[in-house]
């Protein structure tokens, strides 16, 4: 029952006093957002001759130590800034897009946006705004109890914009949304839908929530007319409940996966596992093999960077040697395509190539079977 107070009462000092905490937190959390990122250092020639110099071969961090690991060499990215690069960001500035790419501060955005070496540009749309519900203790998205409405023209402006870049695949992947009813599912639903409207022969990946798990939700994504599901587990059981906002859960995530597929067989699922929080390699196997049974099809593995100082230190660094191990793993198990390396993500353009040839097979003999003479 909610009690009247006077404005002098000590109840009436507390909340004046969390309103002005909370105010300040809020501007402190403004500065940080406006600070430098990884990308402001990674472009400076001397910084990244630092960072190398200063690499002592040291990769795992012992129990109980403080200080951070050095970057090692495999690690070391630079962000060109060439002509794809910027018409890509222009362009999404002005429909008031947010990518993964930027406010995860990906590695692999200059490669991406950019074109690589084959000239092709991939970026990874994120919908619902730039601030997420939940605080997962590795991610360096913006974090709020209840971001700002949702956009109701962004379905039409992600679909235009998708258009106009004549891709054969997408990526989108979304913030949570726990503040809503349907967790956002119908709008990115209804993101898709527009996508295909415009472009039947486009391939689109969602990367999504798991909606707390509500089925519902999950039914109304899997039967939108996306080709692939993914939603990621993150990480080993015995780590879930410190590296993930504390409303994921492991065995949740492997139920998502497994009804989405119930839900559309013809679905493409995957999911990804960041390594270096401390897992052990019998960890990891486990979580290979449970994501297996809950009928995944496709798998990246990369390594964990910490985003800023507030976010979990890296445990250890992972090297490429170890990675190719758990890629051939990966096909031993039965994954259609395991992805495997330090700067693999969950969305990075080597694998949505590979998936999108499994995708235009798959659609090839459904065509030669819808043909065929009926007898």
């Amino acid at each position: 029952m909610l009690q009247a107070f006077r404005p002098n009462s000590p109840t009436a000092i507390v909340v004046r006093a969390a309103s002005t905490n909370a105010k300040k937190l809020e501007e402190i959390r403004e500065r940080l957002a406006k600070g430098p990122n990884f990308q402001d250092f990674v472009q400076d020639p001397d910084n990244i001759k630092s960072v190398g110099e200063n690499y002592d071969g040291k990769l795992r961090r012992e129990k109980g130590e403080e200080q951070r690991l050095r970057l090692p060499p495999w690690l070391k990215t630079t962000i060109p800034m060439g002509k794809n690069y910027t018409k890509i960001k222009e362009q999404l500035r002005e429909l008031k897009l947010s990518t993964v790419c930027e406010e995860a501060r990906c590695p692999n955005i200059g490669e991406c946006w950019g074109g690589g070496e084959n000239g092709t540009q991939t970026a990874t749309i994120m919908l619902m705004g730039d601030t997420c519900t939940r605080g997962c203790r590795f991610c360096s998205v913006k974090t709020a109890r209840k971001p700002p409405p949702l956009d109701e023209n962004e379905p039409v402006n992600t679909a235009k914009a998708i258009a106009s870049w004549g891709l054969d695949y997408i990526v989108l992947t979304s913030v949570d949304r726990d503040d809503l009813p349907d967790g956002g599912s119908k709008h990115i639903a209804q993101t898709v839908r527009e996508i295909k409207a415009r472009n039947s022969n486009i391939f689109v990946e969602c990367l999504v929530p798991d909606f707390r798990g509500d089925l519902n939700c999950v039914e109304t994504i899997a039967n939108c007319g996306l080709d692939v599901y993914a939603h990621n587990i993150e990480t080993v059981e015995k780590l879930t409940p410190f590296v993930r906002d504390r409303r994921a859960h492991y065995r949740q995530t492997l139920r998502v996966l497994g009804e989405a597929k119930r839900f559309n067989p013809n679905l493409i699922t995957k999911s990804s596992i960041m390594l270096g929080l401390g897992e052990t390699d019998e960890e990891i196997e486990r979580t290979m093999t449970d994501l297996r049974e809950a009928g995944v099809e496709c798998l990246t593995l990369g390594q964990y960077m910490q985003p800023t100082n507030k976010h979990l230190k890296v445990i250890e660094y992972v090297t490429p040697e170890k990675f190719k191990h758990w890629e051939e793993r990966g096909n031993d198990l039965g994954f259609l395509y395991t992805a495997s390396g330090p700067l693999v993500r969950s969305s990075y353009k080597a694998g949505e190539f590979f998936i999108s040839s499994i995708l235009a097979n798959r659609k090839a003999k459904q065509s030669q079977l819808d043909s065929a003479p009926k007898n």
